[in-house]
């Protein structure tokens, strides 16, 4: 067993409580904590924003990519095959990819690797898999567990996240103190159905399913359609949630750490999901997310659409990654702002995920890199 070092002292001048209420010469607050926002932490206060840096050298920097400027080519081999889908992001437990969906899968995709979750940037269209069918529309999460087959017919062109949990499962977050039915109720969770669609797309030709190992693919051969089922029962399925059905945790007084978005949870990384919401009211309350190390996981955002008030010059459909090993938090304008209190509403929707363990930059990605991110910090 083992448990944290825990002795809370207290040096110098420091507000009573964090991220609010700061000393009046020291307005810059910065949270060093571990395991995320579940360990222990220290909140010091500094003259200076931790992030006021005036040069970078080394790959540790953050980065910023614009994945509205993939190259077509380099979007996908094979337009409608998910497994060619732009690889973003990767580590031996997650695979952050992006997948331009704009005509009918032809053939059946399977993940062996681990259970998929994809988001739905734009577009929308119609899943049809093991368990039946469902509609897509712009902002869904669905989950697929691993070695489900499945198929999209796209009703409109479709640009659509997906992260892979490799070896792995997406569960629920527990959700402590709130309870369980807090962010959002597990009866907001859709399951696809045995319905009419589905039924209208039995058919006696062959069909051929890529199943996804190790990262290769194999390819089966049926002499019909195998997702041919005519019922089930149990408590495994593919689910789907839309963002607008998430109702996020507040306070008035205090902001709350990414921690309490949380929507899915794996082993190895978590995903949390911003999305419009009050800003703190409260005169002493810091309004803007707080300076912190991220020293344990590394965190990459995608940006689905809104304003996304602690940045600066960030666009739909771009992702930002910050490898753990540095301290950052909000842009200058976006921190004097919130000082200002000049927002009442955030209108953001945002997808984070926090991995453990280090995260590899695709080739990819470097194509649509915009290398003066890290000097968005500077005072302008």
């Amino acid at each position: 067993m083992r448990k944290w070092i825990q002795f809370p002292r207290q040096q110098g001048t420091s507000s009573r409580q964090a991220h609010a209420d700061f000393p009046e010469q020291a307005i810059f607050e910065r949270e060093i904590g571990r395991s995320g926002f579940f360990g222990p932490a220290t909140h010091l206060h500094h003259t200076h924003a931790p992030t006021g840096w005036s040069d970078w050298q080394g790959p540790l920097r953050p980065r910023a990519f614009d994945l509205n400027l993939l190259p077509e080519k380099n979007i996908s081999i094979d337009g409608n095959s998910p497994w060619s889908a732009a690889e973003i992001l990767f580590n031996s437990h997650c695979r952050y990819r992006m997948w331009h969906c704009v005509t009918a899968m032809q053939k059946l995709a399977r993940n062996a690797d681990g259970d998929e979750l994809l988001f739905i940037h734009q577009g929308g269209g119609q899943l049809f898999c093991d368990y039946g069918h469902l509609t897509l529309k712009q902002g869904d999460y669905v989950v697929i567990p691993r070695s489900t087959m499945w198929r999209i017919e796209p009703d409109s062109a479709m640009q659509i996240l997906m992260i892979e949990a490799t070896n792995d499962s997406y569960q629920l977050p527990e959700k402590g103190l709130v309870g369980p039915h807090a962010i959002f109720d597990s009866g907001m969770l859709d399951t696809p159905t045995i319905n009419d669609e589905f039924k209208a797309q039995y058919s006696e030709q062959m069909w051929q399913v890529e199943i996804k190992r190790h990262n290769q693919i194999s390819q089966v051969t049926y002499p019909f359609n195998p997702l041919d089922a005519i019922g089930w029962h149990g408590d495994l399925s593919v689910v789907r949630i839309n963002w607008r059905d998430i109702r996020p945790l507040m306070s008035h007084r205090y902001h709350l750490p990414p921690s309490a978005h949380t929507t899915f949870v794996a082993s190895r990384f978590v995903i949390c999901t911003f999305v419009p919401r009050p800003i703190e009211s409260d005169p002493g309350a810091l309004k803007v997310p707080f300076y912190h190390n991220n020293d344990d996981y590394d965190e990459v955002l995608f940006y689905h659409e809104g304003d996304f008030f602690s940045r600066d010059n960030i666009e739909k459909g771009m992702v930002t990654f910050h490898p753990a090993g540095f301290t950052h938090g909000p842009h200058p304008k976006a921190f004097a702002a919130g000082r200002a209190h000049k927002k009442t509403f955030t209108d953001e929707v945002a997808v984070m995920l926090d991995t453990r363990d280090a995260l590899t930059v695709s080739d990819v990605s470097s194509l649509v890199e915009n290398a003066d991110y890290v000097n968005s910090w500077k005072e302008k």
